[in-house]
């Protein structure tokens, strides 16, 4: 059992969490979250890459995988979509073959003829992805794969970027966790230094609650503000108020079948929330 498997095998269900990922790998090296569905898509495919890398845990058939995600880099696939596909091939040892589809990207994102994702398709957060969204993936993949910006590139990323800066974070009609997240990270791996935001910290819930919301002083919290604010902090080198308290959170998001949900009500399992919750785990587990 690898180390990371033991560890989180302290607070949740590993054996489950295992075979909840494992019964859901298909023929073709993808996967699907729905186990009697051969739907296998690169969202799941790319969380199931990520969980066995954060478990320090090796692929199953890799080479499968890796002709999956290769496959799903097509012209008429959603930028976001291409972005996990190149992020999954890199962690997968195939960062060479990702970037032999580069251009591939381009054709949708290109800040220096001011479109940030033509077709935006599919997103992880809102029903169809916001170009500050599509943004974050993007920079995120290519910083995977080893591929550089151009500086005239990086100055306009930066530009569209802190067109969403809004009070002491980033979003739309006001800031929220997600998006002051994906921001700060765009803005990091591109080389800037934005100001520390206090806004993680305002949206942090302890006392009978647990973790994070996405906009602060709200209820009830989710997981995905959860992972993006634990992520925020991390950026940011900064820790919890009460790591016990949002590990307890975490906790009570695991079903029966191993997977995560994303909230305290009931909800079904996938393969997004079971990573989120898994690195919400992993980062809380070191202040302790």
């Amino acid at each position: 059992m690898g180390s990371k498997l033991y560890t989180i095998g302290r607070f949740v269900n590993a054996d489950s969490l295992i075979r909840y990922i494992e019964e859901r790998r298909h023929e073709d090296g993808g996967y699907c979250f729905v186990s009697v569905l051969d739907d296998t898509n690169v969202n799941d495919t790319y969380y199931a890459v990520k969980i066995y890398d954060l478990l320090g845990m090796k692929v199953p058939e890799p080479e499968k995988t890796v002709e999956f995600l290769e496959r799903a880099i097509q012209p008429q696939t959603a930028v976001v979509a291409i972005a996990m596909a190149m992020e999954g091939l890199a962690i997968l040892g195939a960062g060479d073959v990702a970037r032999e589809h580069v251009g591939i990207v381009f054709t949708k994102y290109n800040p220096l003829e001011g479109r940030f994702a033509v077709g935006l398709g599919g997103s992880e957060e809102f029903g169809t992805a916001t170009p500050l969204e599509a943004t974050y993936w993007v920079v995120k993949a290519f910083k995977a794969i080893g591929y550089d910006f151009s500086p005239d590139e990086k100055e306009a990323i930066r530009t569209f970027v802190m067109k969403f800066r809004n009070g002491n974070g980033y979003g739309v009609k006001g800031p929220t966790t997600t998006m002051t997240y994906q921001a700060l990270h765009t803005l990091r791996t591109l080389g800037y230094r934005p100001p520390k935001s206090p806004h993680f910290k305002n949206c942090e819930l302890c006392g009978e609650w647990g973790g994070f919301t996405e906009v602060p002083y709200s209820l009830p919290p989710y997981l995905e503000p959860t992972f993006y604010a634990s992520r925020g902090l991390e950026l940011q080198g900064e820790r919890p108020d009460c790591p016990r308290r949002h590990i307890w959170f975490i906790r009570q998001l695991q079903n029966s079948n191993g997977g995560f949900r994303r909230s305290l009500e009931l909800g079904i399992s996938n393969f997004q929330n079971t990573y989120r919750a898994l690195a919400v785990l992993d980062f809380m587990n070191r202040f302790i």
